[in-house]
Formats: structure tokens, C-alpha cells, sequence
């Protein structure tokens, strides 16, 4: 096997948790972005999957140009209702036909966004509250070609980059879980919080804000005063939470738009934004690590909806992802670690054109100690290249 292209050399730069500020950002499963990234991850592993069943393999489909038109609602204390229901379109390609076989792409579409729609928003009435539809162009099963012979590493789909780095900052880990937590292990027991939660993390030296807002759902909201209880009570849990991931100085603030005295709070009938005004598309929101990180580089693709299997903008974001968590569990002095994969078309994706490692290291280590590690850990990784893949399909991989 030819030798991979693997650069390893020192960040020119602070590292992130040195630097004076950082910002970091999650939108929620609930928001109108990342609903759009939910059901075209989930569309495409149905396919991916359906696609094995019938034919014993992946076929060409791309389901990353869903959006969203939000609906109108009229949210009230103990229950309101929806006036025009949120409009969400599967938009891609699929291969319907292949050795004389009609594939139901469009149906298996319409279920899987359904299923994923009934699984995590229990406040929306899929058919009434929201209308889901469907437009998958006609793949080409010669496309097929292009995934490589059966048992062999597929040819690049583009000329395309992946980001990933490693490990998370206090900050990033404090905004991630604030939202996983909030729409997860609280909202069980206090369903006045919808799934749309969005947490926006700054840092200053050494204090940081955390700005979060909470969709609360009206049907368990009696009044005013439940409302800002509600408010708080929130407030309190991400406090609690952000001990956690770090001994700097935190603030919290909770739907910092509201105003009580004109009555102007957050409440909704469905627990999004989706329901009232805020439109979505792939790709807008969370990078596959599940952040927003302007302090750090980032790639512009959107990774859900892409087929796993040759697609770079999916294979190498979640890759560098991945890979950059590994060698940083594996190596050690490396203190942080961003990673870009370059890919050129045509070629095998487990030969990137180059995969650019820039370390941070721990006090006294020098690069130049951990560099032959670092580049065989990256190099493991990068043989092992079609098992995202399989992860992918099997649901084992968040995008988003």
C-alpha cells in the first residue's frame, strides 16, 4: 500500500483554552436546522439500509437538501393550537432502479421521516401539525461505480476536506451537554421543556456565559408564574451541570428575550421554533461533532443526508472527528489536536491528499517526541476507513 500523506507539526497558535475568548454553539434536535439534519440522516440510513436488503449493497442516494417552512401557532397557557402546519421537504437523489428492479425510495423516505418525527418531538402531530413530503431525483445505478467493487476501498466522490479535533474545551463540553441533558434526562421528568433547546457558551478569560433558550411547551404551563418558575428551575439545573466540565466562574441565563411585563415569553404549543416563523435546511446548524466552534476551523459541508459510503463530506468530517478523539486517548502529552483530511476525486478514500495534524502539547513534551505515534495512530485510523460507514448505517454516529 502506497504511504499515506500524514503531516504532523506544531499549532502555530494558542490553544483554544488558552485563548482570551471562545465562543461555542449547539442548536438542539428541536431546532428548525437540525430537525432538517434528523430526518435526512434518518431518510438515509433507511435507504442505506433497505438498499443492503434488497441488493446486497449500498446504491447511490443523497438526501442532504431537506428544508423546512415553519407553520403558525397560537400558543396558550394550559394548551394552544396550530394554524398552518410546518411544511418539511426530503429533498435529494436516489437510485429507483437497479438490474431491472423498481427500488420504493420516496416511500421508504416518507416512513423513516415519519418514525424519527413520532420518536423525538411528542408534542407534534406528524399530519397535522407537520406535512412531510418528498423529492428524490432519479439516481443513476451506473453512479454505482463510482462506490468501487465489492470488498474494495471506494474512490473520493469529490475534491472535498473534513475537520475534526480533539479533546472538547470545558466550554464546548458544558454547551453540548447542556442541551443533550436538557432534551434528554430532564425534559423526561419535566416536560414543560420542549426539543428545541439552543445554548450559545462564552468565554472571557476565565468567566464564562451560557445563554440558553428553552422552547416551553404550553400544555404544562398554567400561568405566568409557572412559567418563570419553569424558567428558573432550568437556570438552576445548568448551573448545577456546568460544575461538572469546570472550576471557571459561570453564568447562566435563560430566555433572556422574555418580557414579562408585556407579556412576551417563549412559549409554544410543540416545543420548536419550527412552529412559528423559524425555517431550516441541512447543514445550517451543528457540525458533526454536534458544535458550532468559530474559535476552531470548520468545515462548511453539510454531513447529514450524505450517502456513507464515498461521500467526503460525510466520511471525512465524521472521520477527523473520530480520528482526532483517538489518538488523543491513545498518545500521550498531546494536549489538542485539530485534524484536516483532504480528499481528491477519483482517488481511494483511505489515501487522503493529505491529513494535516497540528498539536497543541503538554509542558515538556516536544512534538517531535510524539510525532511517530501520532502518525501511526492517524495511519490505523485511516486503513480502518470504511468501518464509518457501517456505523453510520447502523445508526452508531450522530451527524449533527
Amino acid at each position: 500500500m502506497t504511504e499515506r500523506n500524514i503531516h504532523v507539526e506544531p499549532e502555530t497558535g494558542l490553544a483554544v483554552e488558552d485563548q482570551h475568548i471562545e465562543i461555542v454553539e449547539r442548536k438542539g434536535i428541536g431546532h428548525p436546522d437540525s430537525i432538517c439534519d434528523g430526518v435526512a440522516e434518518n431518510v438515509a440510513r433507511a435507504l442505506a439500509q433497505e438498499y443492503i436488503d434488497r441488493f446486497g449493497r449500498v446504491l447511490h442516494y443523497n438526501t442532504d437538501e431537506t428544508q423546512l417552512v415553519a407553520g403558525t401557532a397560537a400558543p396558550a397557557y394550559g394548551g394552544g393550537e396550530m394554524l398552518d402546519p410546518i411544511y418539511l421537504l426530503i429533498v435529494g437523489r436516489a437510485t429507483k432502479s437497479y438490474e431491472g428492479e423498481r427500488f420504493p425510495a420516496e416511500t421508504i423516505a416518507i416512513r423513516a421521516a415519519r418514525e424519527y418525527l413520532d420518536e423525538h418531538f411528542p408534542y407534534l402531530d406528524v399530519g397535522t401539525d407537520i406535512v412531510v413530503d418528498v423529492e428524490l431525483g432519479e439516481g443513476s445505478g451506473d453512479l454505482q461505480t463510482v462506490f468501487g467493487e465489492e470488498g474494495s476501498v471506494p474512490m473520493a466522490n469529490d475534491t472535498s476536506y473534513g475537520v475534526g479535533h480533539a479533546p472538547l474545551s470545558e466550554t464546548e463540553q458544558i454547551v453540548y451537554n447542556t442541551e443533550r441533558r436538557l432534551t434528554g434526562e430532564y425534559a423526561a421528568d419535566n416536560p414543560v421543556v420542549g426539543q428545541d433547546v439552543k445554548v450559545m457558551g462564552k468565554r472571557e478569560g476565565d468567566h464564562v456565559d451560557v445563554t440558553v433558550a428553552v422552547a416551553m411547551v404550553d400544555e404544562h404551563v398554567d400561568g405566568l408564574a409557572d412559567y418563570r418558575a419553569a424558567v428558573e428551575d432550568v437556570r438552576e439545573y445548568v448551573a448545577d451541570l456546568a460544575t461538572e466540565y469546570t472550576d471557571r466562574d459561570v453564568n447562566i441565563h435563560v430566555n433572556t428575550a422574555d418580557d414579562y411585563d408585556e407579556g412576551s415569553i417563549y412559549l409554544t404549543t410543540t416545543g420548536t421554533s419550527a412552529e412559528q416563523g423559524d425555517d431550516g435546511s441541512v447543514g445550517r446548524g451543528n457540525r458533526a461533532n454536534g458544535l458550532i466552534t468559530p474559535n476552531r476551523p470548520m468545515s462548511m459541508e453539510a454531513t447529514s443526508g450524505k450517502n456513507p459510503v464515498n461521500h467526503i463530506g460525510k466520511i471525512y468530517n465524521v472521520l477527523s472527528t473520530e480520528v482526532a478523539q483517538s489518538v488523543v486517548a491513545e498518545v500521550d502529552g498531546v494536549r489538542q489536536l485539530q485534524l484536516r483530511l483532504l480528499s481528491q476525486i477519483g482517488s481511494p478514500i483511505d489515501q487522503p491528499q493529505v491529513a494535516d495534524a497540528k498539536l497543541v502539547t503538554e509542558d515538556g513534551v516536544a512534538v517531535g517526541d510524539i510525532e511517530a505515534a501520532v502518525r501511526a495512530a492517524i495511519d490505523d485510523e485511516l486503513a480502518n476507513v470504511t468501518d464509518v460507514t457501517r456505523k453510520v448505517i447502523e445508526g452508531d454516529v450522530t451527524t449533527f
